[in-house]
């Protein structure tokens, strides 16, 4: 069986480079898409043939279309896009928050994820592909103040959406939602958190599962 093609935004570290390490042990090829184009072409390099680095920033609709279609004329055919790509906030709170940040976060988390799904849908209809979101424990409950949180909400919101969107042709639709990961996300590690492989499997079983089977979430907290 040919191989399937997996695209990735925030690719360059964390889940994305683990997913994609994933991805690649399993056989798939993965287009590594970020702004950081040193740490994508060492990632290339280390997973060899299977990998293309794709620079570019998320929030430019037509750099991530632009990659999509190098991305697919390189491997024929795209079957996966991973909008993962995400950020955070340093004033946390509505009063106290920075309106700069929120400018930024909303670029990225919202409009940046929108524009994979529209850049990625018409390599993905003709395959009947698969998109996968990056959403958040912090999109499933309230948390005081957080404008972070409120942008996964719509993560949740949205994918639930796209999901029914792509049933009408054949795909489907997964939000990844962890809680607490111990990536370059937080100036200190979380060694007693989740592991970005962690979340990197738990794409891996939505992308493997049978085509009779839509997983549209899967929840994963550390046991700590």
């Amino acid at each position: 069986m040919a191989s399937k093609t997996l695209f990735i935004t925030g690719a360059s570290s964390g889940i994305g480079e683990a997913t994609a390490r994933a991805a690649v042990a399993a056989g798939w090829n993965v287009g590594l898409f970020a702004r950081s184009k040193d740490k994508l072409e060492a990632l290339e390099a280390d997973l060899g043939s299977a990998a293309m680095a794709l620079p570019g920033d998320v929030t430019e609709l037509a750099e991530q279309q632009k990659a999509l279609a190098a991305l697919s004329e390189q491997f024929g055919s795209v079957e996966a896009a991973f909008a993962n790509a995400g950020t955070g906030v340093d004033a946390p709170g509505a009063e106290d928050g920075d309106p700069e940040e929120w400018s930024t976060l909303i670029d990225i988390n919202i409009k940046g994820l929108l524009y994979t799904a529209k850049a990625a849908l018409p390599h993905l209809k003709p395959v009947k592909g698969h998109m996968v979101l990056t959403g958040s424990a912090a999109g499933r409950r309230h948390i005081s103040g957080s404008v972070y949180g409120a942008s996964k909400w719509f993560v949740h919101g949205f994918g639930g959406n796209l999901a029914e969107e792509m049933r009408d042709w054949g795909g489907r639709c997964t939000v990844i939602a962890p809680g607490m990961v111990d990536t370059p996300f937080f100036s200190e590690g979380k060694p007693d958190k989740l592991k970005p492989e962690d979340v990197a499997a738990a794409v891996m079983h939505a992308l493997d599962s049978p085509e009779r089977a839509a997983v549209q979430e899967v929840f994963l907290m550390p046991t700590n």
